[in-house]
Formats: C-alpha cells, sequence, structure tokens
C-alpha cells in the first residue's frame, strides 16, 4: 500500500468495457511528510475520493480484489481516504 494524494481525473472514451462507469484519477505518491515521490499512477476509484485529497492506494492482484473491481484490468486502486495520520521516528 502507498499513502498518495489525487492530482485530477483521466477520461477515456475508448477502453476495456469491463472498465464502463469506474472513475480514473490521476495519483502522486507522497511521503509521510507530505512532500511528492517521483511518478504518478492512474488509480480506479473504489471509495469516491476527491481532488487534493490522501488516499490509500494498492497495486497488483490486490487491485483487483478491491470493491468492485474483480476480473478488471486494473493494477492499481484507491481503497481509502485518509482522515489522519501519525508516525514517529
Amino acid at each position: 500500500m502507498i499513502i498518495a494524494r489525487i492530482l485530477g481525473t483521466v477520461v477515456s472514451t475508448q477502453k476495456d468495457e469491463r472498465l464502463a462507469g469506474k472513475k480514473l484519477l490521476i495519483v502522486k505518491p507522497i511521503n509521510l511528510d507530505g512532500s511528492d515521490q517521483s511518478g504518478y499512477l492512474v488509480s480506479v476509484d473504489t471509495v469516491g475520493a476527491g481532488f487534493h485529497e490522501k488516499v490509500i492506494v494498492v497495486g497488483g492482484s490486490s487491485a483487483r480484489l478491491a470493491e468492485g473491481n474483480k476480473d478488471c484490468p486494473v493494477d492499481s486502486a484507491i481503497i481509502g481516504v485518509i482522515d489522519s495520520f501519525e508516525y514517529s521516528k
């Protein structure tokens, strides 16, 4: 699992029929201090996340096991919206 921030949406009129009706979001992995990591992901939203929210993202087979993604060709899924978190060094 990774922590990420939602940056935008992806609109795709031509896609696998199993992705019909699914919201695709651009997410940016972030560090615990909120700073950006490198790279971006396109993730299927399973929880109704919104712009700039911090989210929990899973990949690989875990993404295909997320709610509503069974047998879907996904490699990344948003499975939670983060309200807050704390950590210690």
